[in-house]
């Protein structure tokens, strides 16, 4: 029986051995890794960026524990862990398996603990040096259960935060949600914290309390072993050398977390200013119908960041196995050693008197209230998390039931009329009726989202090929008539006539520039793949189309189309209005809404650009104040600012555009 066990006990230290140095060899190949080529369930595919990094502060949440808190956290979990049979599930009861399997490890330890003491007081070296062998071999394997346990834990917040992200940012970028949100409801001023950090803080809350409750409870129903400590003497220079030679060489293999960690904050700012962009560039973004390229920023910017966390927590679980096994469980090994010491001495002063019962006594006492303490003590600060817990899921809550209203079209707004005694109507009351190459309003008013009439009742009709200038003083209601033409603002009566919106387009006087290549920017929000599939054009195409603007020289001077860079810093603002003409040109409408958008262009060229609009066919509504635009307009609508407007054919003695 006993050459069995020495067998066993042998191939265990073997195998103990075998798993640690793999890991450290593991860890010393983790600090190269490179992330991981994309996989289909993320469109990383011709997504490329580069921006400045931004932080935000984080701002508080708070909410009481109650049964709106439950219902509200129910619903959130339905949507982190889909199904019962969801890998989700199976990583929740793994984090269940595991504490499970180590507080039957603790229990195995207590009792090994007490069997190696016991040898020792009965001073039979033969036995001790067997189950201090046993007691090794283990250790190796109790290690790895515990960082399984972690493991799973943060599994399975990545696996949450994956999925509750994914969902929101669906509803965030349906339609013109994200312009919605942030320009007619009031509700959520940072949609940008509330969908990166608040939803990040809720899932590492809501993992930690589920194994801060379960494990306590679990120690206190199970412990009713007891334990013995301070048998005896100590060796100090035992214990200090091995805690140097031990703290300095995990203090080695530990190096990476700082560089890993300074990765981290910078993806997670990252990931922050790509939403905050989203938020400043709404307007414009929505009138180019630029939600499906920016959800592909969004969602590649988010894959980096979950990539890189999830090699963080590899990295972290492999160096937590090492720090176990070497700065608890080998450290034990030696305290056990160095407590044997004065025991297998004849004559020790350790050993004189009857003294083995009231230390044993001691020990087990002791070791079962420390125990009991700490499990004690994990349960209050899992009352106390469990109230941060409330508050971040009352913030997640929030922006999910914001957005669902949003989706159905309800809005919350403070209106600066009485609704229920206006004539003009209310929101979404008008109808919208899809035509090719005309647009026309019906008595549609013009009210701002906070209820200001701008026009009661505005009539005109525009057919391919009259091209319009619209002109009047600030405030007089230009921008409120290209955002309904757009249907970023509800209609509040009336019809419209317009045609689909993807033969609609819109070119603002500060155009927005997409994170991407040089390419990207031409054909925005197409991407590079959508360009070829659809057959718009090729890049020779595009170039022809960088020189219609007077920017040939600018393909020179970045080198490439796939140049990536910060486009809104390197151009000038009157590279950044021709790069947006260029994007006119390619996408070819039927109709375009030019805001303002030659302002920082000469003469000349803005003159060539307007007549390239002509033979390409594509009929304008400009907003300008240049005299120089006239010719290239047929017909004109002023609004004066008090509620009325004049529709006329221009004139070349027309004075009403001196107004």
């Amino acid at each position: 029986m006993a050459p069995a066990i020495s067998k066993f006990v042998t191939k265990q230290n073997i195998a103990g051995a075998f798993a640690i140095t793999t890991l450290i060899w593991w860890l010393k190949r983790k600090r190269t890794r490179r992330i991981p080529k994309s996989r289909a369930l993320w469109p990383t595919n011709n997504v490329q960026y580069v921006i400045n990094e931004q932080q935000k502060p984080k701002s508080p949440s708070r909410a009481h524990v109650d049964a709106a808190f439950f219902r509200q956290l129910k619903q959130l979990l339905v949507i982190g862990i889909p199904s019962l049979f969801s890998l989700e599930a199976g990583f929740v009861i793994l984090v269940a398996g595991s504490l499970v399997a180590r507080s039957l490890c603790d229990i195995w330890m207590i009792r090994m603990s007490t069997l190696i003491e016991g040898t020792i007081i009965n001073m039979d070296r033969q036995l001790f040096k067997k189950l201090l062998i046993h007691f090794s071999a283990a250790l190796p394997v109790i290690a790895i259960i515990n960082n399984i346990l972690k493991y799973s834990i943060g599994e399975t917040k990545l696996r949450l935060r994956t999925n509750i992200t994914r969902y929101l940012l669906d509803q965030y970028l349906k339609g013109f949600t994200y312009y919605k949100m942030t320009n007619l409801d009031t509700r959520i001023a940072n949609p940008d914290q509330l969908l990166t950090t608040d939803i990040d803080k809720f899932c590492d809350s809501c993992t930690d309390l589920y194994s801060n409750i379960a494990k306590p409870i679990l120690d206190i129903a199970i412990y009713a072993y007891r334990l013995t400590s301070s048998l005896g003497g100590k060796t100090p220079l035992l214990m200090i050398s091995y805690l140097i030679v031990a703290g300095s060489f995990l203090t080695h293999i530990r190096k990476p977390i700082a560089s890993m960690t300074v990765k981290e904050q910078r993806l997670e700012g990252e990931y922050r200013h790509i939403n905050s962009r989203l938020i400043t560039n709404s307007e414009e973004i929505a009138f180019y119908r630029g939600n499906n390229r920016e959800k592909l920023t969004l969602l590649y910017s988010f894959y980096k960041l979950v990539t890189h966390l999830r090699g963080l927590l590899e990295f972290k679980v492999a160096m937590g196995v090492i720090d176990n096994f070497i700065g608890k469980y080998a450290a034990t090994v030696v305290g056990f050693y160095a407590v044997s010491i004065p025991f297998f001495q004849k004559n020790h002063s350790h050993l004189s008197g009857p003294t083995d019962h009231r230390f044993k006594n001691y020990y087990e006492n002791g070791r079962m209230l420390i125990k009991m303490a700490e499990a004690i003590g994990r349960l209050v600060l899992a009352g106390r998390e469990m109230t941060r817990l409330a508050g971040f899921t009352a913030r997640v809550t929030e922006i999910r039931k914001v957005l669902d209203d949003l989706n159905d079209g309800k809005y919350e707004r403070t209106m600066m009329v009485d609704l229920k005694t206006s004539s003009i109507g209310k929101p979404g009351q008008g109808k919208i009726i899809a035509k090719d190459n005309i647009i026309s309003f019906n008595d549609v008013p013009l009210v701002t989202p906070n209820g200001d009439i701008l026009i009661e009742k505005l009539s005109f009709e525009v057919k391919s090929g009259m091209n319009v200038l619209v002109c009047g003083p600030n405030g007089c209601g230009k921008s409120s008539l290209f955002r309904v033409l757009g249907e970023l603002w509800p209609l509040w009566g009336g019809q419209l006539t317009k045609p689909p919106s993807g033969k609609l387009f819109y070119i603002p006087q500060r155009p927005y520039m997409t994170l991407g290549t040089l390419r990207d920017q031409v054909i925005y929000p197409h991407t590079q793949d959508e360009m070829l599939r659809r057959g718009h054009a090729k890049d020779k195409d595009l170039q022809e189309l960088l020189d219609h603007v007077q920017l040939g020289h600018l393909l020179e001077r970045e080198n490439s189309w796939d140049t990536v860079a910060d486009w809104m810093d390197i151009l000038s603002g009157g590279e950044k209005q021709r790069i947006a003409m260029a994007r006119l040109f390619y996408h070819k409408p039927q109709f375009a809404i030019l805001d303002e958008c030659t302002s920082a262009v000469s003469v000349d060229v803005e003159d060539s650009m307007y007549s390239y609009c002509r033979q390409a066919n594509i009929t304008l509504f400009t907003v300008s104040h240049r005299r120089s635009l006239w010719k290239h307009h047929e017909y004109y609508l002023l609004m004066d600012g008090r509620g009325s407007y004049v529709f006329k054919r221009i004139e070349t003695d027309t004075e009403e555009f001196g107004s």
